[in-house]
């Protein structure tokens, strides 16, 4: 053979040989920011496993947080007029109508003053999973009241801010408005708050929202609330006038100790 041809069939033979299988590249994993992650699993039974139908773990339709119990509070933005109907809150769905004078009935819930007297402490954790409400004018909270004060929000939400939620500590300073695609008008949200001495740490789907740096405190202690307020149009829009009723729900809340 020519050297001509040897070549020609060195070639050839390095041509079909098989070659090995190029490796896909690697795609590295999603970077979660510090501030997420997962909550961490309690492992301890609740204190508090909500009831909303019992009257000796709730009281409905009166809140000290409120001017003389209620049932009004038009200097904060309200135009509630708190009512004892169990068909406004009793069943986990707290909502709210119109009324003929402009005013809306609204449902709310409380641990103060109950025959059970429950109360949070330093050191707890709260779970809860709601709906949101979807009308403009809506107010759904969970928060914590006691003596004047103490208060800590699990949430509030107003649907003209659609992806927003106001985590916020009264009691020794801290707040964030929380966005995400996640939050949004009829949405299901798990919420878990921690309410530590040092620093209250708030988490919304899973994820790590917002850590404080202040806290509450080593002797902390909070009455709970649960409600769906109305807007009167000052901070946030009023409701349209089309409006009669609307609703949110609290599918679970459950409180658990240090």
């Amino acid at each position: 053979m020519s050297p001509h041809g040897s070549a020609l069939l060195d070639w050839l033979t390095r041509k079909l040989r098989p070659r090995p299988p190029v490796p896909s590249p690697t795609v590295p994993p999603p970077t979660v920011p510090s501030s997420e992650g997962r909550p961490p699993p309690l492992g301890r039974a609740p204190r508090l496993t909500a009831d909303f139908s019992s009257r000796e773990q709730w009281v409905a339709g009166r809140s000290w947080a409120y001017p003389d119990g209620g049932p009004v509070n038009p200097g904060d933005d309200k135009l509630d007029h708190l009512v004892p109907d169990a068909s406004y809150s009793r069943g986990g769905v707290f909502r709210a109508s119109l009324r003929p004078d402009g005013d809306w009935d609204t449902g709310l819930l409380t641990t103060e003053g109950s025959a059970e007297g429950f109360t949070l402490r330093t050191g707890d954790v709260l779970d809860a999973r709601v709906r949101l409400p979807t009308e403009t004018g809506a107010w759904p909270a969970i928060w914590t009241w006691r003596d004047g004060g103490n208060e800590i929000d699990v949430f509030e939400y107003h649907p003209d801010h659609p992806d927003l939620l106001e985590l916020s500590n009264h009691v020794r300073g801290g707040q964030r408005y929380y966005t995400h695609p996640s939050i949004r008008p009829g949405a299901w949200l798990e919420l878990r708050v921690e309410f530590g001495a040092r620093s209250v740490i708030w988490w919304v789907n899973g994820v790590r929202a917002f850590a404080d740096g202040t806290g509450v405190g080593p002797d902390w202690s909070a009455c709970l609330i649960v409600n769906l307020s109305v807007c009167a149009g000052g901070y946030h829009p009023a409701p349209d006038p089309a409006v009669t009723a609307m609703s949110y729900k609290v599918a679970y809340l459950r409180v658990y100790g240090s």
